[in-house]
């Protein structure tokens, strides 16, 4: 294999960024200064500034049915963190929230652009929850959700609401104040009895039981990739 797809396919740079090693004299292969399209074989010791090449870990994109009472973080002090609770074998991270006492859809990655663009709240990318309340639901109740309600001396975003069932209504929103359903539907006298997210993006939790993860899959990560505007690596 030529030394810069070996190279490139230890995730460590790409074929051009080899080649620019290459022309600085920085690679060896078994001890010896490597030159322009050199071959390379499995059983060869190639180094790079005279150290072996760290290969990176391979990207983890992981959607999980949280279940209440698991926190949203990988800190390893907190109790019921979620890197302890689903145990995956290299470091992975929430991607923004969900409060201890909801339920649904969260997405998990080793891959910090992914983070970074989806955290962004100017990015404004739709989350869709089912939440079920203590009384009935009204239809003013649902449009003056949709219409912004005054919560934290600010008013939250228009979003899209509707009816699920006689105290159950779904709501989308395009930003994530703390606890903001819950605060919303109190500032309306509704208090939230259970909320679940049901969706993030082009993710949805579909039939994934309550605690268990799964893999994303290709068509998942591919309009990952085109809502974001990066390169998700393909399944």
């Amino acid at each position: 294999m030529r030394i810069n797809k070996y190279i490139s396919e230890t995730g460590y740079c790409s074929r051009r960024e080899t080649d620019r090693l290459i022309a600085a004299g920085r690679i060896t292969i078994n001890g010896e200064t490597c030159a322009a399209g050199a071959e390379v074989e499995a059983s060869d010791e190639v180094k790079i500034d005279g150290q072996p090449i760290p290969r990176k870990e391979a990207p983890v994109y992981l959607a999980l049915n949280k279940p209440r009472g698991i926190v949203c973080t990988h800190a390893k002090g907190v109790t019921g963190n979620i890197a302890d609770y689903v145990n995956y074998p290299v470091r992975i991270f929430p991607i923004g929230r969900l409060d201890k006492d909801s339920e649904g859809l969260i997405l998990l990655t080793n891959d910090g652009s992914i983070v970074n663009r989806m955290m962004r709240a100017e990015q404004g990318h739709e989350k869709e929850y089912a939440v079920a309340v203590d009384k009935p639901i009204t239809a003013e109740f649902l449009e003056r959700m949709a219409a912004g309600v005054e919560i934290m001396n600010t008013v939250t975003l228009p979003c899209r609401t509707y009816r699920i069932a006689e105290q159950v209504f779904g709501i989308v929103l395009k930003q994530g104040l703390n606890r903001q359903i819950r605060r919303m539907c109190k500032e309306l006298g509704y208090r939230v009895l259970e909320l679940r997210r049901e969706r993030i993006m082009n993710i949805r939790l579909g039939g994934l039981a309550i605690g268990r993860w799964r893999d994303l899959e290709a068509e998942e990560l591919e309009g990952l990739s085109e809502a974001l505007g990066i390169e998700v690596p393909p399944k």
